[in-house]
């Protein structure tokens, strides 16, 4: 496989979280595929998504979407004991609050994830193509 199909999209600020965002919307995970390494402050989800960014719009890649600097992981509206369950991402945004950040993570069935951190600082690395 061509790697150079493979994007890698880093994100400090709102512009490049919205980038992250859009490619994300409607990629889907298990809630297995959700992880939280809270000794090194790590937020990961695998997540399945759509090549949006290229024109291989049918084109379907797994890639892994991972928040840094995170101090405190929320959720609502999720069973976590289902691990099979499938979310679909909707899209991420932020608030400022004070001296940190709330990266929210909106997926359907009103299911979110909101995540505190002191920093924005994602990156998006696709992993390989789904045949």
């Amino acid at each position: 496989m061509d790697k150079k199909y493979l994007a890698k999209i880093i994100a400090s600020d709102n512009e490049g979280l919205q980038m992250i965002s859009a490619c994300c919307s409607g990629a889907k995970m298990k809630i297995a595929d959700i992880k939280y390494l809270q000794s090194n402050k790590i937020f990961l989800i695998s997540i399945e998504r759509t090549k949006v960014e290229t024109d291989q719009k049918n084109k379907k890649i797994n890639s892994i979407c991972r928040f840094d600097f995170v101090d405190n992981v929320k959720s609502k509206n999720i069973n976590q004991k289902n691990k099979e369950l499938i979310l679909e991402l909707i899209g991420i945004d932020y608030l400022k609050n004070k001296k940190d950040y709330e990266i929210n993570l909106i997926f359907n069935n009103n299911a979110h994830i909101s995540l505190k951190t002191e920093t924005i600082e994602v990156r998006l690395e696709d992993q390989n193509e789904i045949n």
